[in-house]
């Protein structure tokens, strides 16, 4: 089970966090003085763009063996809050993943990122390298998408046909229907199965597709190499081989970061993380193993 665990963002934002593992229990002294366990290391899990904390479910739980797992549903997502477009900006994501690990104590942190998530995570370990001891980054390009990229999300909320009449059939549409599939991936339609609701008319996103487009278009124009090249920490640079994130410039991002490293999951996509759990574990276990202080 996952516990719920609330979390004040930036401008007061409530924020859900989720806690895959029990909570550490109190120990007695002889003296009969209660004293709590030492906490294990802290790893937050940051969602890409439409995701929510429940994507890192698998993830979390395996992790919870040896560390403290917490998954943020950030602003707009999930159960967390969804403010008016303007509030939609990189310094605020930043600044709610910055809130969740001073708040829920994970400090010094490791920071697992999925796509936006993933430039959140490295924005906030350049920001505040005393808070962060590790990052991986998965399937996120450092390199600018640009205007046609923003326009394509647009058309392709557009394409949306909501609402759908059951769930059954948003996994088809997003699964095989789905212009953008190229073919059939019964994991992508379970992936935004996870983020609908149901409603009076059928069933539509948790979040407001206008909402993202707006959080998307505060980091599509812009390159961040920059703010790579300022993370001091160990890093792991993940693709999968299908995914959005080329060899080229997964390994370009690699030489940028001053301790990165890289590893591919073949037969993987943009969702490694959430359609190959084993594979990604593989991939990322060496890395984890080998940061100081495990």
């Amino acid at each position: 089970m996952a516990r719920r665990i609330d979390v004040t963002g930036a401008g007061g934002l409530r924020l859900a966090a989720w806690e895959f593992a029990d909570p550490p229990k109190a120990e007695t002294e002889p003296g009969g003085e209660a004293t709590a366990e030492p906490r294990p290391p802290g790893v937050l899990l940051l969602h890409g763009l439409m995701g929510r904390a429940s994507h890192w479910a698998s993830t979390a739980r395996w992790l919870a063996g040896r560390h403290r797992a917490v998954a943020l549903d950030q602003r707009g997502h999930g159960r967390s809050e969804k403010p008016p477009p303007a509030a939609y900006t990189r310094e605020a994501y930043v600044q709610d993943a910055e809130a969740a690990v001073e708040q829920l104590g994970l400090a010094p942190v490791v920071l697992i990122g999925h796509a936006m998530g993933a430039l959140t995570a490295w924005q906030l370990a350049a920001k505040r390298p005393d808070l962060v001891r590790g990052l991986i980054v998965c399937d996120m390009r450092a390199s600018a998408l640009g205007a046609a990229s923003q326009r394509e999300w647009a058309d392709w909320f557009t394409s949306w046909p909501l609402p759908f009449a059951s769930l059954a059939d948003v996994r088809k549409w997003f699964g095989e229907d789905d212009p953008w599939v190229e073919r059939p991936t019964p994991a992508r339609g379970a992936f935004y199965a996870e983020v609908m609701h149901e409603c009076e008319d059928g069933w539509r996103p948790v979040f407001d597709p206008q909402h993202m487009l707006r959080s998307r278009e505060t980091w599509v124009y812009d390159a961040h190499w920059e703010e790579l090249a300022q993370v001091r920490c160990p890093t792991l640079v993940v693709r999968g081989v299908d995914g959005e994130l080329g060899r080229a410039e997964a390994q370009e991002m690699v030489r940028v970061l001053p301790r990165g490293e890289y590893a591919e999951i073949a037969d993987a996509g943009h969702l490694a993380h959430y359609d190959l759990p084993e594979a990604w574990r593989v991939a990322v276990s060496p890395f984890l193993d080998g940061l100081p202080g495990d």
